[in-house]
């Protein structure tokens, strides 16, 4: 098996724990060197997907209150569907990509990312059963593979709008959730809201350090670059405030999205 049949395996399988498993064991066979050629094969324009959730469009999707348990519920499936998307989103960029000859380095950082977003999503899924709630209870939109599906034909449009637009967006969010979370009283979900917030940052750099290397490859100017595909590529400016103390950990600096931004930055 090479990477390349791994990942397929992985987009094409439907249901959400064996999607998790898949990652698992391809992640250690990776690591593990038992998977060692990366391959070739055509990425499906759309992973499948379970029959729960429903998916709406993201102006249909109800509101959410963390006020009350319902809503903490509606808020954690909210983020198990992210994850779950992130979990295809990170076998995607390695099986579409993968015709730009890219370094090992590449695929490491993308198969620890799958691993990572797994855990995140078991994490999610095992919180909503605390509940006797699970992943497919609530509605869901698909605005992150619509992103994904945007930048289909370009790894660095990949990169500008999902691990450097999508993603930075939960670096901004999750410090006020989280604080949200532990006045309700609520910290285990708190918790695990915490550590998912400290690992995306790992995500956001692996997106950034692959757009600044194709930026490098193709003589591009990077942040010129990003704005170029932000502009032509992604609805609306990016909202602030943003959590500029993790954007930076990530390598993602100021210059990249403030000039993006409608209302400004706040440290």
């Amino acid at each position: 098996m090479t990477l390349c049949d791994a990942c397929l395996h992985v987009l094409t399988t439907a249901e959400a724990e064996e999607k998790v498993r898949l990652t698992y064991q391809y992640a250690e066979d990776w690591q593990q060197g038992r998977i060692s050629d990366i391959g070739a094969a055509s990425a499906p324009d759309y992973p499948a997907r379970p029959d729960k959730p429903e998916l709406l469009a993201p102006k249909d999707m109800p509101r959410r209150r963390l006020g009350s348990e319902a809503g903490r519920i509606a808020l954690i499936h909210a983020i198990a569907h992210i994850e779950l998307n992130a979990i295809d989103l990170a076998w995607d960029i390695m099986v579409r990509f993968a015709r730009e000859d890219l370094p090992t380095d590449f695929y490491n950082d993308w198969v620890k990312v799958a691993f990572d977003e797994a855990v995140h999503f078991e994490l999610l899924n095992n919180r909503l059963g605390d509940f006797n709630a699970t992943y497919g209870d609530h509605p869901a939109h698909n605005g992150l593979w619509d992103a994904a599906y945007q930048s289909r034909d370009d790894l660095m449009a990949r990169c500008a709008l999902v691990p450097m637009v999508l993603e930075p967006r939960g670096l901004d969010t999750t410090p006020p959730t989280v604080e949200k979370l532990k006045r309700q009283g609520d910290e285990k979900t708190a918790a695990i809201m915490e550590r998912i917030g400290f690992e995306e940052i790992a995500h956001v750099r692996a997106g950034t350090r692959w757009f600044n290397y194709m930026a490098e490859r193709r003589g591009l100017d990077p942040v010129e670059t990003y704005h170029k595909l932000i502009k032509e590529r992604f609805k609306g400016g990016l909202k602030a405030p943003f959590n500029d103390k993790a954007r930076e950990q990530a390598g993602l600096m100021r210059a990249y999205y403030e000039p993006l931004s409608k209302t400004g930055s706040s440290a």
